[in-house]
């Protein structure tokens, strides 16, 4: 099949180019380059793939349209955008074009020139909003939802919060629609904190590639409430397993919103986080801690069963394993060793999560 992955030149999309071009697909790929690491994963994408990334931004249509005419993709995963809710805190309209307008031509773009393409869309969590209304309580190390042990369901209603919960739930439904109005074949995903290889994390976006670069390069972080904030963590291996299984069964997923992420078996908070890196390195994480800021959750846990029964995909990767890989992988990296600062006296990083 034809593959074109928008967004291919960042941690998801470059990791979901590498699949889909060994499973032995026609792949291609485009990219904006504005995320941190895009250069240096375009590069390898080149080196040990052969498939060069062009540079075209989704919010171009008339770019986007020249594409696509160009390619006929059979399937098109979307993973273009704008990624940090503190950037679309302080630039609304870019984080809209990026996000919501990206998506509209994408969409309008499979509509006119591929309207038998399947469409995967990244789309987030965030689109449930800050989830307020549910009880939580400590048990040990963690938050917990003791009233949804299984964790949110997609049945969940969507209440944005940020410009960025609006634009990517603005594109979220935009996808949906065009199942049920256009009959394109259409699959959402809305994605928990997924981490992996290439993901080069930075403080407003990636927390647990960025807490482990900031390990391994002896730099601060700041943990902003009490730690005991809890997400569920997926591998990038299996995040791309679940687009896979999409496309080998889109009869079933076309018109579909699935959740992805680690489930509850791979929950994990930041304090223990920071003690598994404690663990990994033989040395302690300097940590401090900060208020809490606005809109952040104490717990996100994504209920996965229905992706298990309808697309046959389960998590396969636990946390402890996953975080050996991206150990590992940060370690043997250049690329990261060059991105990373190692001054103590630099301001306090601010990992999203």
């Amino acid at each position: 099949m034809r593959v074109l992955v928008t967004g291919g030149a960042g941690f998801i999309g470059s990791n979901a180019v590498a699949r889909f071009h060994a499973l032995g697909h026609e792949v291609s790929a485009l990219d904006n380059f504005s995320r941190v690491g895009a250069a240096a994963n375009a590069a390898w994408l080149q080196e040990t793939h052969g498939v060069e990334v062009l540079k075209i931004n989704v919010a171009d249509a008339a770019a986007l349209n020249d594409v696509v005419t160009r390619l006929a993709p059979e399937v098109v995963l979307h993973c273009a955008g704008q990624v940090a809710v503190t950037t679309s805190v302080a630039d609304p309209r870019r984080d809209f074009e990026d996000n919501a307008l990206g998506t509209l031509n994408v969409l309008e773009a499979v509509r006119l020139l591929a309207p038998r393409a399947i469409v995967l869309y990244t789309s987030t969590n965030k689109v449930y909003g800050g989830l307020e209304d549910l009880r939580v309580e400590r048990k040990g190390e963690r938050w917990t939802w003791p009233d949804l042990p299984e964790g949110c369901p997609e049945e969940r209603p969507i209440d944005f919060h940020s410009p960025y919960g609006c634009s990517k739930g603005a594109a979220d439904q935009y996808v949906r629609d065009y199942a049920r109005i256009y009959g394109l074949r259409t699959v959402v995903f809305r994605q928990s904190c997924i981490y992996g290889y290439r993901q080069f994390g930075v403080e407003d976006q990636g927390w647990v590639a960025w807490f482990t670069i900031r390990s391994l390069k002896d730099g601060p972080v700041t943990i902003f409430g009490d730690g005991y904030q809890v997400r569920d963590v997926l591998f990038i291996d299996d995040l791309i397993d679940a687009y896979v299984a999409a496309v080998d069964r889109v009869d079933v997923a076309a018109g579909n919103i699935y959740n992805l992420g680690g489930g509850p078996a791979n929950a994990l908070s930041l304090r223990e986080l920071v003690g598994k890196l404690d663990g990994l390195n033989h040395r302690p994480l300097q940590v401090g801690f900060a208020d809490w800021r606005p809109g952040d959750q104490r717990v996100f846990i994504a209920a996965i069963g229905k992706a298990h029964r309808e697309l046959g995909w389960v998590p396969r990767i636990g946390v402890d394993e996953g975080l050996k890989r991206l150990h590992l992988w940060v370690s043997q990296s250049q690329v990261v060793s060059s991105l990373a600062p190692t001054s103590a006296s630099e301001p306090a990083p601010r990992p999203r999560t």
